[in-house]
């Protein structure tokens, strides 16, 4: 089979299926496990598909954006090993934002409940942080309806008065040439801005936020650290090049 003719079957594949194993695309096209990963790489550097370990999966499109309930039943494990993990770096005497993300909601269990100060612009997060007594600010602006979050010109504003020791971000798309982004612009302005205001960023996400590209930039990589739950070696080696990345394992 020539190569054209694979990468469209792939593609016809990843379409009907969302997500192809290298094994499978083996067995179907009657190629070397090499040719096929090979045949993958293309595909990912051509913004086709994204690869995922053991395969491959369909990219989502750039204003695709599931709901906050969607999110938070999505990959619950991986995003509470994240979680814990992020909520051991606060302090006490810290001051931290937390976006609304839903990994990041699943930080407040975990906080220190003493001296430490919260901003927010996550509707889900408040109830949480009020049942813990922790000391919680909330931006004004527009909220939001399907991720639950304030954003807009009031949000942005409200911003202005703070500074954090430590942010804490969710994102959609993590990738090594275009950064974090998310499909919302007013959502990656104030995330953006939150981080601009921050001794240190921190950015939320599970293995499928990577090779993934949403239409509205948060940043380049550089601008935070990465908290996930599994990279593989290939991407270990591309992303660790340009941020600091702390892979969580059980």
């Amino acid at each position: 089979m020539l190569t054209p003719e694979r990468h469209k079957l792939i593609m016809q594949l990843l379409k009907e299926k969302g997500v192809v194993k290298i094994q499978d695309l083996v067995d179907i096209t009657e190629t070397s496990e090499s040719t096929i990963r090979r045949d993958l790489t293309q595909l990912e550097e051509g913004k086709y598909l994204k690869r995922i370990h053991g395969g491959a999966a369909r990219l989502q499109g750039k204003l695709q954006e599931p709901s906050m309930s969607e999110k938070s039943s999505r990959n619950l494990q991986q995003k509470r090993q994240i979680a814990q993990y992020a909520a051991g770096l606060v302090e006490g005497g810290d001051s931290i934002y937390l976006d609304a993300g839903s990994t990041v909601t699943e930080m407040i269990p975990y906080l220190p409940a003493k001296e430490i100060v919260v901003v927010t612009n996550g509707l889900m997060h408040i109830s949480a942080l009020l049942e813990r007594n922790i000391k919680t600010f909330l931006l004004g602006g527009f909220a939001k309806e399907q991720t639950k979050a304030i954003i807009g010109r009031g949000a942005l504003a409200s911003l202005e008065y703070y500074r954090f020791d430590k942010c804490f971000m969710g994102v959609n798309g993590i990738h090594p040439q275009f950064g974090y982004t998310t499909p919302d612009q007013d959502e990656a302005m104030i995330k953006q801005k939150a981080i601009s205001l921050s001794r240190e960023a921190f950015v939320l996400a599970d293995n499928t936020k990577f090779s993934e590209i949403a239409f509205a930039k948060i940043g380049e990589l550089h601008t935070a650290a990465i908290i996930t739950n599994e990279l593989d070696e290939e991407q270990q080696e591309t992303y660790t090049s340009k941020t600091t990345i702390k892979v969580v394992t059980a």
